[in-house]
C-alpha cells in the first residue's frame, strides 16, 4: 500500500485539531466529531491539552483513502512548542497549512510557510472557519493576502458560497469554469517549459486533465500551493480536502523487505514510566522482539544498547484507523511506537542487530534516523546533500531558574526534568549556583511564557512536584576579544598538580563554535591525558569570565608534560609520584581561565529580527514603545493603510514588547520575531552565577579540588 505522512500545521486557534477530527470523520474512522472545547478529540490526549484547549504534543492518527494509508500528525500551533513542530517536519511527505478565514495570516503562519518552502515539503492551504462571522469575502481577499504575506504562488481551487453564515459552503472549480481554467493554465505554464510552449501555441487546446496532472506535479515539487476553503465544525470543504490530499500530494510505495531505515521523531513516557519511541519506518520492517542498537544521528556515537547484542523490542503498536493498535510488525511506510528501548533518545539511529545492507535514499530531511545495523544510511530524517538538515528553528534563547516548593524535592525535580528533556530535547536544564544548603539551583531553557506554564503544570500533575519560576532572562554568550596564553609546569610553584598544561586562546569567526587544536607532539604524553585536557577544555568553556558559555574561539594545546608511572623501590604504584588524568582535569581550568583573562571576553546577547504590521495611523504611537524596549527599527513601508516595520530587538524584550504594543496599535498590530544573531551587550554586561568550582578564584578552587584529586576516596 502507498503511504502519505501528512502534517497539519497552523497558528494557534486556527482549527487544526478540529480539522483533524473532521478528516477522521470524513474517512469513516470515527462516528462522531470530537470537540476541542469539550475535551473529546482523538489527538489532544493530555489532560492539560484538554483543559487549556491547545495542542502541546504532536499526535498521530492513521486512516485509509482509496488505497493510500495516510499517517496524519496533528502539531501544536503555539510558537512556544515549535520544537514539536520541528520534529514532525522531519518525517512529512506533505502538509496542510490551516489559516483562519477570520484572523487571516498570522506571524506563526509566516514562520511555518517559510519553513515548509525551505524544506520543499508539498503543502496545501486550507482556509478554515468560513462559517464564522467576519469571514465574508474570504475567497476574494485571502488569495491576495496569502501571496503578499507569505511570498508564495497559490492556486485557489474553488470559491465560498454564503461566507460568514452557518450554511457557508465550498464550491469547487471544474473544467467548465473558463476563468479558472485559463488562470490555472497561465500560472502553471510559468513554471514548466513544455506546458508554456503548448499554452503559447494554443491555450484552448490544453486539456483539463493535463492541467490537473501538472498541478499535482508542481504541488509535489512545492512550486505552487493549492488553496481550499471550508469549516472543520460544519464539515464544509472536508471531502474536497480529502480528495486534494489523495490527488495532489505525493504518496510513496515503500519496500518492507529492504534493510531497516526510518526515523525516531518523538519519545514520551508510558503509564509505568517506560520510554515509548515514535518511529517512522521508511524501509524494511521492525518486528516484536527484534534486538536493536541505537546511537546518535548517522550512528556517530557507535550505537548504544544493553551490551549483549542489542536491546529487545518488548512492545510494538501501529497507528491504524485512528488508533495505536498493538501488533507484531511495523512495516515500511507506517508510523508506530516501540517499547523496551530504555536508553533511546530523539535523534538516535536504531539498528537491527545482525543484519546489513544498503538503506534507501532519503525522501525528506530530518534530524533523527533509524538504520540497519552495520550501515550508514541516509533516510527520511537525515542530512541531505542539498543541506536541508540540522536546526530547522533556532534553539531557545531564554532561561529561568526552577525552584521547588519543597527543598526535599530537588533530587526528584532533577529526575523529572531529565525525563521531560527526553521528550523535548530543546528543554535544556542545568545546575546553577551553589546554595547555602549545599544543593544547587536548577535552570531550564525555554521558548516562552506559555511553555513555562505548561512545564509547571506537568511537574505538578505528573510528578507531584510544585515549582515556581524566577524571572526569565536571555541566554548570553561570551566571545574572546583577542589572543591569550597561559602555561603551568609540573613541579613548579604555584602548580600543585603533577601535570604540565599550556593553552592559547584565539578568536574565531562568529558562528564557528569551538575548535580544539593540539600544538604538541601527539606522543608527548599518553592519550588518556590528552583526552582529559580536551574534555576539560570543553567543560570549562561552559562558563567564561562572566559566567556565560564561551564560543567562537580556537583553543590550542601549546605545552604538555607528565610524571611517568613510578614507585619507591620494591613498592607498588604510587600516585603521589605519578601523573593521573585527574591532575590534568584539575589543572586545565586554571590554565584556560588565565588564558581567557589575558585574551579578554565580551558578552553578547541574543537578538531577534522582527516584523511589525500595524495600522498606519498608529505608527507614531508604537515607535516610542519600540525604542523603550531596545528595538532598532528600519525605514517603515506603508501600503494600503498598513505600515510594515522591520528591525532588531533584544530577545529578552520580545515578550514584554508584544504585551505593550497591544494598546498603541488598538490590538491590530501583528509582531513576528525570530532569532537572528548575537550582538555585544551595551552597557554593563550581565553576569551569571557560577556552578563550577570557580577557577577564577584560584585559592578557593584549590581548596575545593586538591583534596579530591590527591585523595579520591576520601
Amino acid at each position: 500500500m502507498r503511504t502519505l505522512n501528512l502534517g497539519i500545521l497552523a497558528h494557534i486557534d486556527a482549527g487544526k485539531t478540529s480539522l483533524t477530527e473532521r478528516l477522521l470523520h470524513s474517512a469513516g474512522v470515527i462516528d462522531t466529531v470530537g470537540s476541542v472545547d469539550a475535551g473529546s478529540t482523538r489527538t489532544d490526549t493530555l489532560a492539560l491539552e484538554r483543559r487549556r484547549g491547545i495542542t502541546i504534543r504532536s499526535a498521530v492518527v492513521s486512516f485509509p483513502v482509496d488505497g493510500v494509508s495516510v499517517n496524519l500528525i496533528d502539531t501544536p500551533g503555539h510558537p512556544d512548542f515549535v520544537a514539536e513542530v520541528e520534529r514532525v517536519l522531519s518525517v512529512l511527505d506533505g502538509a496542510v497549512l490551516v489559516v483562519s478565514a477570520v484572523e487571516g495570516v498570522q506571524a506563526q503562519t509566516r514562520v511555518l510557510m517559510r519553513t515548509l518552502r525551505r524544506l520543499s515539503i508539498p503543502t496545501l492551504v486550507f482556509v478554515n472557519k468560513i462559517d464564522r462571522a467576519g469571514a465574508g469575502g474570504a475567497d476574494e481577499r485571502l488569495p491576495a493576502e496569502l501571496a503578499r504575506r507569505l511570498g508564495a504562488p497559490f492556486v485557489p481551487l474553488g470559491r465560498v458560497a454564503s461566507a460568514g453564515r452557518p450554511d457557508a459552503a465550498f464550491v469547487p472549480y471544474g473544467p467548465d469554469d473558463a476563468g479558472f481554467v485559463a488562470s490555472l493554465a497561465e500560472g502553471l505554464a510559468e513554471r514548466d517549459d513544455a506546458l508554456l510552449a503548448a499554452y503559447v501555441a494554443d491555450e484552448a487546446s490544453l486539456p483539463y486533465g493535463r492541467l490537473r496532472r501538472e498541478l499535482a506535479a508542481q504541488t509535489a515539487r512545492s512550486l505552487v500551493h493549492p488553496v481550499l476553503y471550508g469549516s472543520a465544525i460544519t464539515g464544509a470543504g472536508a471531502d474536497a480536502l480529502v480528495a486534494a490530499v489523495r490527488d495532489l500530494l505525493p504518496s510513496v510505495r515503500r519496500d518492507a523487505d529492504a534493510p531497516l531505515a526510518g526515523s525516531v521523531f518523538k519519545v514520551e513516557r508510558g503509564p509505568r514510566g517506560e520510554k515509548v519511541a515514535y518511529v517512522h519506518v521508511a524501509a524494511g520492517t521492525v518486528r516484536l522482539r527484534d534486538r536493536l542498537r541505537f546511537g546518535g544521528p548517522s550512528g556517530e556515537d557507535g550505537g548504544r544498547g544493553d551490551g549483549t547484542g542489542g536491546t529487545k523490542v518488548t512492545g510494538l503498536s501501529v497507528f491504524d484507523h485512528g488508533e495505536a493498535v498493538p501488533g507484531d510488525t511495523l512495516p515500511a511506510g507506517r508510523i508506530g511506537t516501540l517499547r523496551g528501548l530504555a536508553g533511546v533518545r530523539i535523534g538516535d539511529t536504531v539498528s537491527t542487530y545482525g543484519t546489513g545492507g544498503p538503506a534507501h535514499a532519503p525522501h525528506h530531511s530530518a534530524p533523527d534516523t533509524v538504520s540497519t545495523y552495520g550501515t550508514r544510511a541516509r533516510v527520511p530524517g537525515t542530512p541531505r546533500a542539498d543541506g536541508r538538515a540540522g536546526r530547522i528553528f533556532a534553539p531557545p534563547t531564554l532561561e529561568t531558574a526552577v525552584v521547588p516548593d519543597r527543598d526535599t524535592d530537588r533530587a526528584a525535580l532533577h529526575t523529572a526534568l531529565a525525563e521531560l528533556a527526553d521528550q523535548d530535547p530543546l528543554i535544556g536544564y542545568r545546575k546553577g549556583r551553589l546554595l547555602p544548603s549545599g544543593l544547587q539551583d536548577i535552570h531550564v531553557s525555554l521558548y516562552g511564557e506559555v511553555q513555562k506554564e505548561v512545564v509547571q503544570a506537568t511537574l505538578a500533575e505528573e510528578y507531584g512536584i510544585g515549582v515556581t519560576f524566577r524571572e526569565t532572562t536571555a541566554i548570553c554568550r561570551e566571545r574572546p576579544l583577542g589572543t591569550g596564553s597561559a602555561v603551568a609546569f609540573k613541579s613548579t610553584d604555584p602548580n600543585p598538580f603533577l601535570a604540565t598544561v599550556g593553552l592559547r586562546v584565539d578568536p574565531a569567526p562568529a558562528g564557528s563554535g569551538v575548535e580544539y587544536r593540539i600544538g604538541v607532539e601527539l606522543g608527548s604524553m599518553p592519550y588518556a591525558f590528552m583526552r582529559a585536557v580536551q574534555e576539560t577544555v570543553t567543560e570549562t568553556l561552559e562558563q567564561g569570565l562572566c559566567g556565560w558559555r564561551v564560543t567562537d574561539l580556537v583553543v590550542t594545546l601549546t605545552h604538555s608534560g607528565y610524571a611517568p608511572r613510578q614507585s619507591h623501590a620494591h613498592a607498588v604504584f604510587d600516585k603521589s609520584m605519578s601523573s593521573t588524568a585527574g591532575d590534568f582535569r584539575a589543572l586545565t581550568p586554571l590554565v584556560l581561565m588565565d588564558a581567557l583573562r589575558r585574551a579578554g571576553t565580551r558578552v553578547h546577547e541574543p537578538v531577534h529580527r522582527f516584523r511589525l504590521d500595524l495600522p498606519s495611523d498608529t505608527y507614531g504611537a508604537a515607535l516610542p514603545v519600540l525604542a523603550r524596549f531596545g528595538a532598532v527599527p528600519e525605514v517603515p513601508v506603508a501600503a494600503g493603510g498598513t505600515t510594515t516595520v522591520r528591525g532588531h530587538v533584544p530577545a529578552a524584550s520580545v515578550h514584554a514588547l508584544e504585551q505593550r504594543l497591544i494598546g498603541p496599535t488598538r490590538g491590530e498590530g501583528l509582531l513576528e520575531t525570530e532569532f537572528d544573531h548575537y550582538a555585544p551587550v551595551r552597557g554593563t554586561p550581565p553576569r551569571r552565577a557560577r556552578w563550577d568550582h570557580d577557577p577564577l578564584d584560584r585559592e578557593a578552587y584549590l581548596l575545593r579540588v586538591v583534596r579530591r584529586v590527591r585523595n579520591p576516596g576520601a
